[in-house]
């Protein structure tokens, strides 16, 4: 295989894998469950400010179900994407009004997609838990 080949496939790869991140995404936003879980090889959440695991089909969706129960306007917006070998990197940011509250909130979060070939193995998303409990508390 000539170079040139095998730096075509890798940035063919990169770009179906962040076109996954963008469906991933985007399905969350509609909550089209069904189709967020077709991203995944295993569906696989690790909330890194909580230390919270969701391994399997049904422990993501029992988290879906979850979080869109306490924030029914939950929402993303991609401000960055990054791609490394086997992984998609996400900036975004992360907002909703909880159930109940008048006050919603905003936050700057990065997510880490990991693939094996073109679907995502684990998703892994870091934030400061703070800066949503202060907006929401009004501090």
């Amino acid at each position: 295989m000539r170079q040139t080949d095998s730096m075509m496939r890798s940035d063919d790869l990169k770009a179906l894998r962040e076109q996954v991140v963008r469906t991933h995404m985007q399905s969350e936003n509609t909550q089209q469950f069904d189709e967020t879980i077709g991203t995944f090889s295993h569906p696989y959440y690790e909330l890194v400010a909580t230390g919270e695991v969701f391994d399997g089909e049904q422990a993501v969706r029992d988290y879906y179900r979850a979080s869109r129960a306490a924030t029914p306007d939950q929402r993303n917006e991609l401000i960055a994407m990054h791609s490394t070998d086997d992984a998609v990197i996400v900036e975004f940011w992360l907002r909703g009004t909880p159930a109940g509250s008048a006050r919603g909130f905003e936050c700057r979060m990065i997510a880490i997609f990991e693939f094996d070939g073109e679907r995502i193995v684990s998703e892994r998303v870091y934030w400061d838990r703070q800066t949503i409990r202060r907006q929401l508390l009004g501090t």
